[in-house]
């Protein structure tokens, strides 16, 4: 068979900078199949998707990837870390990956490698250096970036490495590569002109967070130039219709109803909550009802923005700790949401190399049929989270589309 290549992506939404990944990427590999693991309806920020799962299925197929699979919610809205290792063990059990690329502010894999060693063995100096450093009262990724520039004892070359978005989550799937012995090779594609969340963008390049906050504003000329043509008219029809969830401030007054519902032994519970957090953000919820206020009240430099907007997203989906503790111990289940002829080939393949591997094509068959207790649980909630998220729908907010989306086929 010939190489595949393996994309994790957010793709919220699919720009240029997207499109040049996918093509170089190809390129570079000499691959002719491409798959893309993609988050749901919520982001691993502590977000919401712009457009729904289906839609942005849809626009990434157009633009070259073969077959897409989602990476089910308590992976998608989780640590950069538990993020990384549920794509990682999909791609892993598919038996038919040869690469993942990623982008990077570095591109450089050897370099992000070497952080990634140190992060996986966790020698016992650089141990003793992060518990030092969390010590100091900061959050854990600065800790981990203080740390980790002391152990390597090379300031210059490392400090920009451990302080970029991209390159922390390039080193999070190679850690978890090691961590499964995978035999998948990844490379690494330099991202260039536009940074994660720059708001401005150059030429026909921009974020994804640029380009959001466009959406938002309504200014379509701009949009035209930073995005390609079938994502530009699949995004302008889902404005028409009232489909677009620009942020999770679209949920705002549900997510401090439910803060303010909850004991303080509830919200202890959610996930990236402790050392007594809990009651930190129940007397802010008590004393505000918007999420700009929320975090502005609490921000620290214990806890990033991130952090705290993932708790949020947590309190509304209903999330908790255990959630996300099963979450590490399973095998996630394949759910193909869309593909085209050459994606259509990749699942025959797929279920020959791995004949015992459960792919979803239908979300009511599967949990009709299936005995796996576990993973029709993990499925509930992507379930769930469409029903939530299509609450912020201006129109035609429809109730269990996992059940009644048919997959998509270009």
């Amino acid at each position: 068979m010939s190489k595949v290549l393996g994309i994790i992506a957010e793709y919220n939404p699919f720009h240029n900078g997207h499109l040049y990944h996918l093509q170089k990427s190809l390129h570079d590999t000499g691959s002719s199949y491409s798959i893309a693991v993609i988050s749901g309806n919520f982001t691993q920020r502590g977000s919401t998707s712009l457009v729904d799962k289906w839609t942005k299925t849809e626009i990434a197929l157009k633009n070259g990837i073969d077959l897409v699979i989602e990476l089910p919610l308590l992976y998608s809205i989780s640590s950069a870390e538990n993020f990384a290792e549920g794509a990682i063990k999909i791609f892993d059990s598919l038996k038919v990956v040869d690469y993942i690329s990623f982008g990077s502010e570095s591109g450089d894999i050897s370099t992000l490698n070497t952080v990634a060693d140190i992060l996986y063995k966790e020698p016992r100096e650089y141990k003793n250096i992060l518990s030092h450093e969390l010590g100091k009262g900061l959050s854990f990724p600065k800790a981990r970036e203080n740390a980790l520039l002391m152990y390597l004892k090379d300031i210059r070359k490392f400090s920009s490495v451990l302080s970029s978005p991209n390159n922390i989550l390039g080193i999070e799937y190679l850690k978890a590569l090691k961590k499964h012995k995978s035999n998948i090779t990844p490379v690494t594609v330099e991202r260039f002109d536009s940074n994660y969340n720059d708001t401005s963008y150059t030429g026909n390049i921009a974020s994804a967070t640029a380009i959001r906050n466009i959406v938002k504003n309504g200014s379509f000329d701009i949009l035209r130039k930073v995005i390609p043509e079938s994502t530009y008219s699949i995004l302008l029809d889902n404005v028409k219709i009232g489909h677009i969830i620009p942020d999770l401030s679209v949920f705002e007054r549900e997510i401090i109803y439910l803060l303010r519902k909850m004991s303080i032994a509830q919200i202890a519970e959610l996930p990236d909550v402790g050392e007594g957090l809990e009651n930190a953000i129940k007397n802010t919820a008590n004393s505000c009802n918007s999420i700009v206020e929320f975090l502005n009240i609490i921000k620290s430099k214990r806890y990033t923005n991130t952090r705290l907007q993932r708790i949020l997203l947590y309190t509304l989906l209903g999330i908790t700790k255990k959630d996300i503790a099963l979450s590490k111990k399973l095998t996630p289940y394949i759910r193909v949401l869309g593909f085209n002829d050459k994606g259509k080939y990749l699942i025959s393949e797929i279920s020959k190399a791995n004949p015992k591997l459960e792919i979803i094509t239908s979300v009511k068959k599967y949990m009709d049929t299936s005995n796996n207790k576990n993973s029709k649980y993990m499925l509930e909630k992507d379930i769930w989270a469409t029903n939530v998220y299509t609450i912020g729908f201006e129109y035609d907010s429809w109730n269990n589309l996992d059940y009644t989306h048919k997959i998509i086929k270009i």
